[in-house]
Formats: C-alpha cells, sequence, structure tokens
C-alpha cells in the first residue's frame, strides 16, 4: 500500500495509496483489501462529468488528474469501492501497474493478466 503512495506521491500516506485496506471489525478480525477490479465497462468513467477518468484498454481507467474536480460523482459510482480521494481532495485508483506486488515483504500481493471471464491468462511466450 505504501509503496503505491511513496512512488507516485512522494509520501508515505494511506490515503495517497490506490488500495484501501479495511477491517472486518477490528485488528483481530482481519484485513481486507480494496483495488479496481478493472471493469470492461467501468461505471467510475461514466460517471465522471469532466472526462477524469477514460476506458483503459483491456479494462479498468486511466485517471487524468489534472482533469479531477474532486466531486465524488465516481467514489459513489464505483461498485466495490475502490476509488476513494487522496490527500488533495482527487480521485485514486489503482493503476495496476504492479509497484505493490514488487515491494510487498510477504508475498500477498501479485499482479495477474485475467480475460473477460475472470480467468487468468498464461503467458507461454
Amino acid at each position: 500500500m505504501l509503496a503505491c503512495a511513496r512512488t507516485y506521491y512522494n509520501t508515505v500516506s494511506l490515503k495517497n495509496s490506490a488500495i484501501d485496506i479495511q477491517t472486518k471489525g477490528g485488528i483481530e478480525e482481519g484485513f481486507v483489501p480494496i483495488v479496481c477490479h478493472a471493469c470492461i465497462d467501468p461505471p467510475c468513467s461514466r460517471a465522471c462529468p469532466t472526462g477524469a477518468l477514460t476506458v483503459r484498454k483491456g479494462g479498468g481507467v486511466v485517471l487524468h488528474r489534472n482533469l479531477c474536480e474532486g466531486c465524488k460523482y465516481c467514489v459513489d459510482a464505483c461498485l466495490i469501492g475502490a476509488i476513494h480521494l487522496d490527500a488533495e481532495g482527487k480521485a485514486i485508483v489503482c493503476k495496476h501497474c504492479g509497484v505493490c506486488a514488487t515491494y510487498c515483504p510477504r508475498d500477498v500481493l501479485e499482479l495477474r493478466k485475467v480475460g473477460e471471464n475472470g480467468e487468468e491468462i498464461v503467458d507461454t511466450g
């Protein structure tokens, strides 16, 4: 989580991480990562009135931060709660770049390619 904030915001802040971590009822009940599922037809993009979120080929969105006005329409439209506002009040959403998986000290995170049906795409080349 913090690798994302350090890499793209030069901060160590959970607010600036594209992965949101929520608890299931306290520190003893475990934690649940909330991360963009890279929807093929993302409702967040349709909800954005400024064009700050555009559909990315293969699923998900590209955030054009300079166009974001912090209206939170994308936050409300995201079905899984994977978008939130950063410390400056702008939308933040996972880029699926893999920096979090690269720096995960417990190897809990990994970046996988999946098809439209959710099955993993194995690179044989």
